[in-house]
C-alpha cells in the first residue's frame, strides 16, 4: 500500500508503559520530573498524526514540528485540556484530535506572543524525509492526515512487537514467511510469493508447513493488534469497530 507516513522516523521499539488512559490518569496525579516524563512518553508516541495534520495545514516542516512539541507541552505538560479527558466520551485518538483542534484556535489566537519551545525538548522530532508528505497533503484533509498517520503509526508498532516476538523466539522463518507473503504485497506492492517459491527460499519441505506458519502468524498480529487498539478504546464495541477500522485499512 506504499503508505508515505511508514517510516522508522520517532522510534517503533518502544512498548506504552501502561494503557493510554492509565497513562493520562497517572499524568494527572503527577508532578514535576514524572510529570514530563508521562508527557515525553505521549509524545515520542503520538507526534506523527500531529505532524502530519499540520502539514496539512500549511506549516511547513521546521514550523510543523516546533507546533507539535508545544502542542504536547502546552496541552498536555501545563495540562491545559488533558486533565479534563473523559475515556467515557470517545477514543484516545479522538481526544487527541479534539485537543489539536482547540490549540490551533488558542494558537491563532496569540501568534505574536507565542511561546518559544525550550531547549531541552521532549523527544527529538526526525522528520527526516518530509519529502514524502506533499502527495499525501494535498489529497487529504487536515483531518485524514491525522487519521492516516495515526493507523500507520499504531500498525508499525504492532508489526515491529510481532517479528520482535518471533525473533526472540528464534522462530524468524515464521515471521519471513508472513512478511513475504503478507506483508510486503500489502505495504509495498511486492508480488505475492507461492508457498512453493518460499518453500525454496527458506527450505521447508512442505508447503502445508508455511501455509500453517502463516496462518499462525496472522492470529498472533491480530491477537497483538487488539490489544494495541484496546489501549485506545473503554468499551468492547469501540475496541471491534477500531480493529475493523484497523484491518481494513491495512488491506487498502
Amino acid at each position: 500500500m506504499g503508505h508515505p507516513y511508514w517510516t522508522d522516523m520517532g522510534g517503533i521499539a518502544g512498548k506504552f508503559l501502561t494503557t493510554h488512559w492509565s497513562l493520562l490518569k497517572d499524568f494527572k496525579a503527577s508532578e514535576g520530573n514524572e510529570n514530563r516524563a508521562l508527557a515525553g512518553e505521549l509524545l515520542k508516541q503520538y507526534w506523527k498524526p500531529v505532524y502530519a495534520y499540520l502539514r496539512r495545514m500549511d506549516y511547513d516542516n521546521e514550523q510543523a514540528k516546533d507546533l507539535t512539541q508545544e502542542f504536547f507541552l502546552e496541552v498536555v505538560l501545563n495540562r491545559h485540556l488533558i486533565e479534563r479527558a473523559d475515556p467515557t466520551k470517545g477514543s484516545f485518538r479522538s481526544l487527541l484530535l479534539h485537543a489539536l483542534h482547540q490549540f490551533l484556535i488558542s494558537q491563532k489566537r496569540k501568534e505574536t506572543a507565542a511561546k518559544r519551545i525550550p531547549k531541552d525538548r521532549l523527544t527529538q522530532l526526525d522528520a527526516t524525509n518530509p519529502s514524502m508528505l506533499p502527495h499525501m497533503i494535498e489529497e487529504l484533509s487536515p483531518e485524514d492526515n491525522f487519521n492516516y498517520a495515526w493507523k500507520t503509526n499504531l500498525l508499525q508498532r504492532v508489526l515491529a512487537q510481532v517479528e520482535a516476538d518471533y525473533v526472540n523466539a528464534g522462530r524468524k522463518t515464521h515471521w519471513f514467511i508472513f512478511r513475504d507473503r503478507l506483508l510486503w504485497p500489502l505495504l509495498q506492492d511486492h508480488p505475492v510469493p507461492s508457498f512453493k517459491q518460499l518453500c525454496t527460499l527458506y527450505d521447508i519441505e512442505k508447503e502445508d508447513t508455511a501455509s500453517h506458519m502463516l496462518t499462525t502468524v496472522k492470529r498472533h498480529f491480530q491477537t497483538v493488534l487488539r490489544d494495541h487498539v484496546r489501549q485506545t478504546v473503554q468499551t468492547d464495541k469501540a475496541m471491534d469497530e477500531e480493529f475493523e477500522e484497523m484491518l481494513n485499512f491495512l488491506s487498502k
